[in-house]
């Protein structure tokens, strides 16, 4: 073989290395590029996965929170509803009791005045009246009335009713004097106001 034609194949051997390094070099090229659209690819999936996860997360949240809001709505409105309802429950027993008891007061104002009359009566005939008027004021206490109307009191319009007024250094401006007949209450609800005399009064 001639010096030409060993040239010639060093060159030709020169270029297919060339060749096999430059196609090397663009294998490693594309698998570089490859693995950084891979690790691209990897990462935007669990960047949209963990948005997807927090979107998910705050729409629960909002069913949690607006759930949350009915319910406590509910039990607002059923707390309302409840006592409503026992108010309006002890406001119908307390008409009923105020309305039967009415009928009895005539009763109470008897034995009171049966009681302040019994200075001279027998011993017994005393003890007698003494027991049923006790009687009627337990009965009365069982069903939650409360008489009112003492000498002393302070005057309140709201229970009170003044038939007369005098002028006394005995008493402070506008306490009882003198009880004509006495009042009876359930709760706040007058059954019947007390006939009062006044003391130092406009």
């Amino acid at each position: 073989m001639s010096e030409k034609e060993k040239n010639q194949e060093e060159v030709v051997q020169e270029e297919v290395v060339q060749e096999e390094g430059s196609s090397d070099e663009e294998e490693s090229v594309k698998k570089d590029e490859k693995e950084e659209k891979d690790k691209k690819d990897k990462k935007e999936k669990k960047e949209s996965k963990k948005d997807k996860k927090e979107n998910e997360i705050k729409e629960l949240q909002q069913k949690l929170d607006s759930q949350k809001d009915s319910y406590m709505r509910l039990a607002a409105e059923y707390d309302n509803y409840r006592k409503r309802t026992a108010n309006e429950k002890l406001s119908i027993y307390n008409d009923a009791t105020a309305k039967a008891v009415e009928e009895l007061l005539p009763v109470a104002d008897s034995m009171q005045m049966a009681l302040q009359s019994l200075k001279d009566a027998p011993e017994e005939v005393k003890k007698g009246i003494e027991l049923v008027s006790q009687q009627l004021d337990k009965s009365f206490e069982k069903l939650k009335i409360e008489a009112f109307g003492e000498i002393g009191e302070d005057f309140d319009p709201e229970i009170h009713n003044a038939v007369s007024k005098i002028e006394s250094e005995e008493l402070s401006e506008n306490q009882i004097s003198q009880v004509f007949q006495k009042g009876y209450k359930i709760g706040d609800k007058v059954i019947r106001h007390a006939m009062v005399q006044v003391a130092n009064c406009d």
